[in-house]
């Protein structure tokens, strides 16, 4: 795990530099599970404020001298498909230039200009338009069903569909195809691999199972179920981590899918972008925050920090959870017993004490944390 956490960052922010876009996610820690652009993505979140934690999830290993992609294009040229699905940019790409290393570039850039190219998505559209070739038809949301329901809708019987893989083959949209009566040659461009160094990405699951997380960051369907799989047998506490106290964002639909199909509501933007993708973050998670007034004071619960009368007061995770759950019910008394259990595994009542002191400090306004003899704490109404 890469946490990018500025080593200067302030503890107090003003209300009027609160309001800047700069400051749109300050409070918030954001997971980031990408490979090949962690760094941009990092960059887009970190410039509005965010605490970003990197752990890839998977990386991407070209495979241009797997002699399962040359025999694809070798099939492609020897029965040239009347179909072409271009998956990514990064597929296309690859793919011309696996060939050009085989000599075969212009044989294939040929076959695949006399094709019905479906481009599913943006990026594959600009790859294919690159290779100066002619994309005829993109599905709206970038779906493999909207794919599959247009191709069909066609008609496929006895013809030749040739899919650039992504990462891993997809064997229900390859055989409602084949139902309908097509033959598909699979193309792998490229393979995903688990990361060199799998530390990161395990810490990041148990930042998310214990909710020190408030978003994580998906780019490709394949991330999400390396994620999964990382969790191992604590699989769905990350699940039920994502369900309710975590934010699952995700690039795109075909992305979100999994998790959707765990009952997990991922947020998406429009199009399928970065930027896009941060928007998104930047419009959601603030519409999660807790909003209290609590002695007619302004509070509102941020990831890490606590916005106090309109100014932002970062936290330390253990004040922070103390505050959290006082929070989910403002003026009932919680036992040091209860506000043990919010606390990392090991603490005592004395980190009890010790945080609930840190937390008063950390917001600077007496009496909002209130002690009930014999009792506990409580914020009152």
């Amino acid at each position: 795990m890469i946490d990018r956490t500025p080593g200067t960052r302030r503890t107090v922010l003003t209300a009027a530099a609160l309001a800047e876009p700069a400051a749109s996610l300050s409070g918030y820690t954001i997971g980031v599970t990408a490979d090949r652009r962690k760094d941009e993505l990092a960059t887009l979140l970190e410039a509005r404020g965010a605490r970003v934690v990197i752990a890839p999830a998977l990386r991407i290993v070209p495979i241009a001298d797997d002699a399962e992609l040359r025999a694809a294009t070798r099939a492609c040229l020897d029965d040239p498909p009347d179909i072409v699905l271009v998956n990514t940019g990064i597929g296309m790409r690859g793919w011309l230039e696996a060939a050009e290393g085989w000599g075969l570039a212009e044989p294939l850039r040929a076959v695949l200009g006399r094709a019905y190219l479906v481009a599913r998505g943006p990026k594959a559209r600009a790859a294919v338009r690159a290779a100066g070739l002619k994309d005829h038809w993109s599905p709206e949301g970038e779906g493999y069903e909207e794919v599959v329901d247009h191709l069909t809708t066609r008609g496929l019987t006895g013809l030749t569909v040739a899919m650039q893989l992504h990462g891993e083959s997809q064997p229900e949209y390859t055989a409602a195809l084949v139902a309908a009566g097509a033959r598909v040659i699979e193309a792998p461009v490229y393979r995903w691999a688990p990361p060199a160094d799998p530390a990161p990405l395990h810490r990041l699951v148990d930042l998310i199972m214990a909710k020190l997380v408030d978003a994580v960051t998906f780019t490709s369907a394949a991330a999400v179920q390396a994620v999964l799989r990382a969790a191992g047998t604590g699989a769905d506490a990350l699940l039920d981590a994502l369900r309710a106290d975590v934010m699952a964002a995700c690039v795109g639909p075909v992305t979100a899918e999994p998790l959707r199909r765990q009952g997990v509501p991922a947020v998406t933007p429009g199009r399928a972008r970065l930027s896009a993708l941060v928007r998104t973050v930047v419009d959601e998670l603030p519409r999660r925050a807790v909003n209290l007034e609590i002695n007619g004071h302004a509070l509102t619960l941020r990831g890490h920090a606590a916005i106090v009368d309109g100014e932002l007061r970062q936290l330390a995770p253990a004040p922070m959870a103390v505050l959290r759950a006082l929070a989910e019910s403002p003026g009932r008394v919680l036992s040091r017993a209860a506000l043990l259990q919010a606390l990392p595994r090991g603490a005592d009542e004395h980190a009890v004490e010790m945080a609930v002191a840190r937390l008063r400090a950390g917001l600077a306004l007496p009496g909002v944390v209130q002690t009930v003899v014999k009792r506990g704490y409580r914020l009152p109404v």
